[in-house]
């Protein structure tokens, strides 16, 4: 049921602006180039404290009249920095001065608005507004709806009638027009712009603010870019001498390269294309914050969407249609889908690892299996234990040629592969057979099931031919998630202490029987959960992203042009000193209070911006169930002893542990129950 908790609290000017730029749309904001954003952002705090009583501005000057803090974060250090200038400054001083600060002052408001439940923050940092009753204090009327909306109507009808509009909404209109949005949210003709015009005329504080903005927007020496560094260039033999290359640490890798050559630095391989890396967490800030607005994911992933005959799926999607195909297939990805399912995890858990004995191993490549035979009946309501190997063969071969180019493309059409290819059809079969309306008549609702209903209610968004892809990427999927596990169980094993912590919450989380998913919480499960933070931190599946430049861009000096193809190393942060210390240590104690390592852009293995992962909350609740279940009924330990205390990766096309590695079964700790 959504929230309707009524809200009274008056809205600030820079709360009214960002809901006026948001677009509902794509979840964004209208575009607004930054610096621009930045002065009417900035002018937004000045006009509030303005009508707050704590500073007095006109078209000459601007002076403190109250250092009382307003108790708003966002306009509180805007005032102590006024209050602790000795000179008398002018509106347009402070907008180019605090310019810098706008970020802060728009990460707190967004912060706020969703504290007070007018907007809803979703991963991939969109926003939604919520639905809300809302009492508008200044009138003393009252509007059901969205905020958004009847603020926007507000702004409409100040526009539009010949009404004239309350001295706040003068001035919410003459920032936006300042930041030249109006001709984006509206049809403008001559009449309109010239009532906005007069609008912008009416009020003194906001025709001062406004002017001081478009005086700052328009000085072409603050907007103009520093295109003076040349992006270094990394030595071959720098590289094939990395220590991290001969074990395929590809993350601590790029983490060298970043210390040593800056965010920005480019590789020349040989028979390959330059290749442009960004890392590091100033990059990775940067590509979270603003990567939506100058790449594209379109470009890298057509050659490989082209296998399954689709094009357009939901990696490749840019802006308002990648937005609508996220949001209408987020409850299938959603870690209360799973909850809900949560005794069909531990039946097929316990009925893979029934085949388990004392004394035997295990190969790495068991853990991918045991997470298909839970996800393709979740997902897709078929068996496919007899085809997955096959599946994931296939997409690693395509990934290999089309995305990560190591190999020709005529390795994907070798014997093998086609006959590998078919079981992509197999798959499909399956599932269409399957998914009647009678057949999933009283069923719980899958993957599956959301797929085929978006698809019959919006072809153009989901095509049929995208249909081949959606489903056998669904099982795709056990290639990360179970990759990711044999990582956690990899350090389970060679982490005998550890291990014993996480037995004992294991322990206590099935005493009396198989726990609900409320149960799996950071109180019940605190060691397991900083136990894989850490996993996911050393062990990052994808390390790296691609992306396309469509509008360029400079990053810390280094200018990034269209069309040029970046490689987005986001995971080399988890090995830089100045964010984790001593990085090559396991250390779940990192991500305690007192110390909290992976706050900030740092942190980052599920990628970054729009495109991270959609079913991250997912795989963490199941990655749990799994090590939980597994730390319950068994000891493991790692075979060869070598590995224990230096493991190989195999890191193409993603990353996980050498084949070599095994997992030997030590001890069955009781029984596994029916």
């Amino acid at each position: 049921m959504p929230d309707t908790t009524v809200t009274t609290q008056p809205l600030s000017l820079p709360e009214e602006l960002i809901l006026m730029l948001l677009n509902e749309q794509n979840g964004y904001f209208h575009q607004v180039p930054g610096w621009d954003l930045n002065c009417t952002v900035v002018g937004a705090a000045l006009a509030e404290l303005s009508l707050q009583a704590r500073i007095d501005t006109d078209l000459d000057s601007l002076h403190l009249l109250d250092a009382t803090e307003t108790g708003d974060p966002a306009l509180d250090p805007v005032l102590k920095q006024i209050a602790d200038e000795p000179d008398r400054r002018n509106a347009q001083y402070w907008i180019e001065r605090l310019a810098g600060r706008a970020e802060s002052i728009i990460d707190r408001t967004l912060d706020r608005l969703v504290e007070l439940k007018i907007l809803e923050h979703h991963d991939g940092d969109f926003w939604t507004l919520a639905t809300a009753k809302w009492y508008e204090d200044l009138r003393g009327a009252s509007q059901e709806g969205t905020v958004g909306q009847f603020i926007k109507t507000r702004v409409v009808k100040a526009l539009f009638t010949d009404e004239i509009p309350d001295p706040r909404d003068i001035i919410v209109i003459c920032l936006v027009n300042a930041c030249d949005v109006f001709r984006i949210m509206f049809e403008l003709d001559e009449e309109t712009e010239e009532r906005i015009a007069s609008i912008c005329r009416m009020d003194l504080i906001g025709r001062s603010i406004a002017a001081a903005v478009a005086q700052n927007i328009a000085t072409p020496m603050l907007k103009r870019s520093t295109l003076t560094k040349k992006i270094p260039v990394v030595a071959l033999r720098r590289l094939l001498l990395s220590p991290h290359l001969r074990s395929g640490n590809v993350p601590a890798i790029f983490a060298d390269l970043t210390k040593e050559y800056g965010p920005v630095f480019e590789l020349r391989l040989p028979f390959a294309g330059p290749m442009t890396f960004l890392a590091g967490p100033e990059a990775n800030h940067w590509v979270h914050r603003h990567g939506r607005m100058h790449l594209k994911a379109s470009g890298y992933f057509a050659d490989f969407e082209k296998v399954y005959g689709a094009h357009g799926v939901l990696p490749s999607l840019d802006g308002a249609d990648h937005f609508r195909l996220r949001k209408a297939m987020g409850p299938a990805y959603s870690r209360g889908r799973l909850a809900g399912r949560l005794d069909d995890v531990y039946r097929f858990s316990r009925e893979f690892m029934a085949g388990w004995t004392v004394g035997e191993t295990v190969p790495v490549r068991a853990c991918r299996r045991m997470v298909n035979a839970q996800l393709s009946p979740l997902f897709l309501a078929v068996e496919s234990q007899d085809i997955i190997d096959d599946l994931m063969d296939f997409k690693e071969r395509a990934l290999t040629t089309h995305i990560v180019n190591a190999l020709p493309r005529f390795m994907l059409n070798t014997p093998g592969m086609k006959r590998r290819a078919k079981a992509v059809d197999k798959l499909l079969e399956r599932v269409q057979a399957i998914h009647t309306p009678a057949q999933r008549a009283g069923c719980p609702r899958d993957l599956a099931d959301d797929w085929l209903s978006l698809h019959a209610s919006d072809p153009q968004l989901v095509p049929e031919a995208n249909l081949r892809f959606a489903l056998s990427a669904a099982l795709v999927a056990s290639v990360y998630l179970g990759d990711a596990l044999s990582f956690a169980v990899y350090a389970l094993a060679s982490q005998p202490a550890l291990c014993q912590r996480i037995q004992a919450e294991a322990d206590a989380l099935f005493e009396n029987g198989d726990p609900d998913g409320e149960d799996f919480n950071q109180s019940s499960m605190e060691v397991t959960h900083r136990f894989l933070m850490e996993c996911l931190r050393m062990y990052p599946i994808v390390p790296m992203s691609m992306r396309d430049v469509m509008n360029s861009f400079v990053l810390e000096g280094y200018e990034l042009p269209v069309g040029a193809r970046v490689c987005i190393a986001q995971t080399a942060a988890h090995y830089m000193e100045d964010i984790f210390p001593d990085p090559f240590s396991f250390d779940i104690d990192r991500y305690l209070p007192a110390r909290d390592e992976h706050r900030g852009p740092g942190y980052a293995p599920y990628g970054l911006g729009t495109h991270k992962c959609l079913g991250s909350r997912w795989m963490d609740l199941q990655l749990a169930v799994n090590v939980l279940m597994i730390a319950h009924y068994f000891t493991l330990e790692v075979t060869p002893a070598r590995y224990v205390d230096a493991l190989r990766f195999s890191p193409l096309p993603s990353m996980k542990p050498t084949e070599k590695l095994k997992f030997l079964v030590a001890e069955q700790r009781r029984e596994l129950s029916a």
